[in-house]
C-alpha cells in the first residue's frame, strides 16, 4: 500500500505542475504571479532558480519507480520513510491549487504540510551509515534536494503572505527584513548541511542564494548577504569534508 500510494501521489503531484505551467486558471503561472504580482518581494529568486523543478522531479520520480519495485517491499530505510514523501506529494497538489487560485493564507497552511513530512522523511535518512548507492542516488538525494527547496519556498511563501497582507514590516524595510529571511535561512541550512556532510541540500541553498543574489544586484546588502552566506557554506563544507576523511584515514 505504501509504494504504490507514494508513487500515485509524487506522479499526480508532477501532472499537477505540468498543468499549471501549460494551462492555469485565472492565466497567470504560479512563476508569473511570484514574478509579477509579488515582484517587490525581495526574497524571491530570479526566475532561472525555478527550473530546479525538472532536478526535484527527475529524483522524486526516480524514488517513486524505485521504492515501487517488489524488492524494495522490505527496505528498512523506506519502511522509515513510510507515507511521508505521499502526504508532502497531497499536499503539494493542494498549494499548487491554492496559490494559483492567490488563497495564499491557504497556500502557507498547504506550504507547511509539506515542509513538516519531508523534515520527518530526511530524519530518517542515516548520515552517520552507509548506504548503497543505489540508496544515495535514489533515496537519499530525492529526499535532501527537495526538502532544501521547499524550505527556501516556504519563507518565500510567508514573505508572500506578508506582502498580500500589506505588512509594512514593523518600521524595518523590504531590504533588511530580506537580509533578515536570508541569515535566518542561512543559519538553518549550516545546522542541518554541516554534520551530516550533505552536499546535496547544500547545493540547493546556494543555487537559490545565487538566484537572489542576482535578482537583487543592485541592492548590495542582499547580494552580498546571499553571496556571503554561499561562500560560507561552500567553505565550511569542504574543510568539515577534508577534516572527516583525514580523521577516517587516521
Amino acid at each position: 500500500m505504501r509504494q504504490i500510494s507514494t508513487l500515485i501521489a509524487i506522479i499526480s503531484a508532477f501532472g499537477m505542475n505540468i498543468w499549471a505551467n501549460v494551462n492555469p486558471p485565472n492565466g497567470l503561472t504560479i512563476g508569473a504571479i511570484s514574478q509579477n504580482i509579488f515582484k517587490n518581494v525581495l526574497i524571491i529568486p530570479a526566475s532561472y532558480a525555478f527550473a530546479i523543478w525538472g532536478l526535484i522531479y527527475l529524483g522524486l520520480i526516480s524514488l517513486a519507480i524505485y521504492q515501487a519495485l517488489p524488492a524494495q517491499k522490505s527496505d528498512g530505510l523506506l519502511s522509515k520513510i513510510g507515507y511521508k514523501l505521499a502526504i508532502a506529494s497531497i499536499a503539494q497538489i493542494i498549494w499548487v491549487m491554492c496559490f494559483l487560485y492567490r488563497q495564499y493564507g491557504a497556500s502557507m497552511i498547504a506550504m507547511l504540510c509539506i515542509l513538516l513530512p519531508l523534515i520527518g522523511a530526511y530524519w530518517s535518512l542515516p548520515f552517520k551509515t552507509r548506504v548503497s548507492r543505489k540508496q544515495q542516488w535514489l533515496i537519499k538525494f530525492p529526499i535532501s534536494i527537495y526538502l532544501a527547496w521547499i524550505s527556501v519556498a516556504t519563507i518565500v511563501n510567508g514573505a508572500i503572505l506578508l506582502a498580500s497582507w500589506q505588512w509594512q514590516g514593523w518600521g524595518l524595510s523590504p531590504m533588511v527584513w530580506t537580509v533578515i529571511m536570508l541569515l535566518i535561512a542561512g543559519l538553518i541550512t549550516h545546522f542541518v548541511v554541516l554534520p551530516r556532510l550533505d552536499f546535496a541540500y547544500g547545493g540547493v541553498f546556494i543555487w537559490a542564494a545565487i538566484a537572489i543574489a542576482i535578482k537583487n544586484s543592485d541592492a548590495m546588502l542582499i547580494s552580498g548577504t546571499a553571496i556571503g552566506l554561499s561562500i560560507s557554506l561552500i567553505v565550511l563544507l569542504l574543510s568539515f569534508s577534508f577534516y572527516t576523511q583525514d580523521h577516517q584515514t587516521n
